[in-house]
């Protein structure tokens, strides 16, 4: 299984010649290495409505056939893209077929803010994703703060990975995240969701240092960059 960094919160997971696409944006970020035209999906999964996440969810999808898997509120403003989707809620599972997909919480907000009209459309709750595939768990968090149930995932789950955001301002910052990936027994962290704009500069590499400090294994990804595990 390879793990693809696409930068902001963008990761894809890659299982043989299949693969999907959680939360890509590449057309309006900076940091991007790829093109939406240039990824090959089999499902798009997004976390919650913000444009940093959701962006490109309709063009990959449909150059792929790819499914928009969300919260059921986001997956029903999607099939009025014209995309095929599967909603669900928080607890439950889908299976993609090469992949298992659960949706568990994350405290957050999310909304499609409307500009022009000066409006703001409610999505559903904001979430993240465990992904299980190959006999691996992964933890995708989401846009979130710290909250006292990843400590309950930690004893629940047996997670080979975990994506945490690390960015402040709209999601937890390095300290914070420190302590999720304490609570979430990980056994390894790749943070997410910093750098792209000025509010969310962080210095990933000395977060990665501190992970290591508690016995953590850290591991920075540039955008484009892929793993391994």
């Amino acid at each position: 299984m390879d793990i693809i960094f696409h930068g902001q919160s963008g990761v894809q997971i890659v299982v043989g010649d299949k693969s999907l696409i959680i939360d890509p944006f590449l057309s309006g970020n900076p940091l991007a290495t790829v093109k939406p035209e240039d990824v090959r999906a089999d499902y798009v999964l997004l976390t919650h409505a913000h444009g940093d996440h959701i962006l490109d969810a309709e063009p990959i999808s449909k150059a792929n056939k790819a499914p928009v898997v969300s919260i059921v509120e986001l997956a029903t403003y999607m099939s009025w893209k014209g995309v095929d989707t599967i909603g669900m809620n928080l607890g439950g599972t889908v299976d993609l077929g090469f992949a298992k997909a659960k949706l568990v919480p994350a405290f957050h907000s999310s909304g499609i803010v409307d500009e022009k009209n000066q409006n703001i459309l409610y999505a559903g709750m904001p979430a993240g994703f465990i992904i299980r595939a190959e006999g691996k768990t992964i933890f995708h968090a989401g846009d979130t703060c710290l909250y006292g149930d990843m400590k309950m995932l930690g004893e629940l789950e047996s997670f080979d990975l975990a994506l945490l955001p690390i960015g402040d301002h709209f999601t937890m910052d390095p300290d914070d995240a420190l302590i999720a990936a304490e609570w979430l027994r990980a056994r390894q962290v790749v943070p997410i969701h910093y750098n792209t704009f000025p509010p969310i500069r962080q210095d990933a590499d000395a977060f990665a240092r501190r992970l290591e400090e508690k016995g953590i294994r850290g591991r920075v990804l540039a955008p484009g960059e892929r793993m391994t595990l």
